[in-house]
């Protein structure tokens, strides 16, 4: 929609006899490109599937900075709930844990960090820790990450941004990815 909007950008210039001349308003190349319009609402889905979680992992991309939760298996559809907070708390004690950024994305997966038929972790993450094996030094919109807590079947983490900037959250086979745009 933004993409339409801008594209379809005029300037009207008044010439010497009063008469409107349409004159075509300069679209940056990059921007254009890197228009999202998916908004900064919390998003959800119930989910089908509460298999283990494997890793979380981050990547930088031209338009946007990516986590991905992997469940490492076959295809599934994993429930979760992602919005900005105010503050992050853990799970279960409710001790607030800083997270670096201007705002803060809370993140629960329907997965949790452990088998549970056995009760062996699957996923080393330590509450209040940085993500494990996650570094987003250099990241145009990621500032921190942060462990919040495996509680009753579900993954909390908080990833510290630069502002409150649109995500999506997608699914891709066993994967769950959110994308955070760097600008609106």
């Amino acid at each position: 929609m933004r993409r339409l909007t801008t594209a379809a950008a005029v300037l009207m210039v008044l010439t010497g006899a009063g008469t409107a001349t349409a004159v075509a308003a300069p679209v940056p190349a990059a921007a254009e490109a890197c228009a999202s319009g998916w908004g900064s609402t919390t998003k959800s889905d119930p989910g089908a599937e509460h298999k283990p979680l494997k890793d979380i992992r981050t990547g930088a991309h031209e338009c946007y900075d990516r986590v991905v939760f992997d469940l490492g298996g076959t295809p599934s559809r994993l429930g979760y709930h992602v919005g900005y907070v105010d503050a992050f708390h853990q799970d279960g004690s409710g001790d607030e844990i800083p997270v670096t950024g201007g705002a803060i994305l809370q993140i629960y997966v329907s997965a949790p960090s452990y088998d549970p038929s056995t009760g062996r972790a699957t996923y080393a993450g330590k509450a209040g820790r940085p993500l494990p094996g996650v570094d987003v030094t250099g990241y145009r919109t990621f500032r921190d990450t942060r462990f919040g807590a495996s509680f009753e079947g579900q993954t909390q983490v908080a990833v510290g941004v630069r502002a409150k900037l649109p995500f999506r959250v997608q699914h891709s086979g066993d994967k769950l990815i959110v994308d955070v745009a760097h600008t609106w």
